[in-house]
């Protein structure tokens, strides 16, 4: 299967597929990469992934590779698209496979579990010295598969390269800007999944689109001021990558985490939610990570510690709301836009 190409999508999922189909549509040579070399070959002979994305059919042009090696042997820049769990060990694996010349761009969201630490960093120590990117925003793969209008966003230390990724993603119906905060892209598009099992659960629950709009108004405050005591530009987290993914997850179905929400909240246990789901859901683990930054940060974020607190058992969805809509009465601002809740 192998194949020369410019651009290899590893990790053959919803979200590495879409986007393949979109860069080959774009008329950019792609690879797409996966670890199952049958599950690839029936998506070269079928031209559909069948599994995450049935029904949409992927461009002719589109090659496919099981052997990571070939995959990025001639890509000028790899594009990783793999759940963040998976993201340290697939930098790993890359390390000794590429050129010194081929730069890393990648679509996952998340943080590494157990230490908390952003996906860039882990780039800058595996891979250091060349061009890295993250691509991120409000962005369904099903509809960005079947060519609805999207919009995603660039960000990278270099200029020049975001601007490189954002020109093979543009298309007639998708819209890709560029940046330069990574940590900001990153954390709106880690933290964004916390907050849609918040508002999941509020709609599973059945407790009307006031509480709704309430828990998104009020998740994105507690983005922006754990973004900015991180370093993150406010700018960055009202757009695209913050607000835009913020309100996409936490208000449409095909969101794996609101879905989950809405299991938890219908009083669903979570290990049964999660099995219905069927891929996998990442604010399982980045409920952790967001506590952990909150608590070295010295800051009060209650929506995003509620949710973690569910997720764990400690506590129910009902109790959960009841300890929200205990806290006392104060300033919607008490020190500024970034003060404490």
């Amino acid at each position: 299967m192998a194949e020369r190409s410019t651009l290899a999508v590893l990790g053959a999922g919803s979200w590495g597929t879409a986007l393949a189909a979109l860069t080959a549509r774009n008329g950019v040579p792609t690879t797409l990469w996966g670890r199952d070399p049958r599950a690839l070959d029936e998506m070269a002979a079928s031209r559909c992934n069948r599994r995450y994305l049935p029904d949409i059919e992927l461009p002719a042009s589109l090659h496919y590779e099981s052997d990571l090696a070939a995959a990025v042997r001639d890509a000028s820049i790899v594009l990783i698209v793999v759940p963040s769990h998976a993201f340290a060990a697939m930098l790993v694996e890359l390390a000794p496979l590429l050129d010194a010349d081929t730069a890393i761009a990648w679509a996952t969201k998340g943080f590494e579990p157990g230490t908390g630490r952003f996906l860039h960093e882990l780039v800058a120590q595996q891979l250091p010295g060349r061009p890295a990117a993250v691509v991120t925003g409000p962005s369904f793969a099903r509809e960005v598969a079947v060519g609805l209008p999207s919009a995603v966003t660039v960000h990278s230390d270099n200029a020049a390269f975001a601007q490189t990724v954002a020109s093979l993603l543009h298309a007639p119906n998708l819209r890709a800007y560029s940046g330069g905060d990574m940590l900001g892209a990153e954390l709106g598009g880690a933290m964004k999944n916390v907050l849609a099992v918040a508002t999941g659960i509020a709609d599973g629950m059945e407790l009307g689109l006031n509480a709704r709009a309430g828990l998104i108004t009020r998740g994105m405050n507690e983005m922006l001021r754990l973004g900015v005591a991180l370093g993150a530009r406010p700018e960055t987290l009202i757009g695209l990558s913050g607000l835009g993914d913020l309100v996409l997850t936490c208000t449409g179905d095909l969101s794996r985490n609101r879905r989950l929400g809405l299991a938890l909240g219908r009083g669903i246990a979570i290990d049964e939610a999660v099995r219905q789901i069927g891929q996998v859901v990442e604010s399982v683990l980045t409920a952790d990570e967001v506590a952990r930054l909150a608590d070295k940060h010295g800051l009060d974020l209650p929506i995003s510690a509620g949710v973690r607190a569910v997720l764990h058992g400690e506590v129910t969805p009902v109790d959960g709301l009841r300890s929200l809509m205990a806290r006392e009465q104060k300033p919607e601002y008490p020190r500024g836009l970034f003060g404490t809740v």
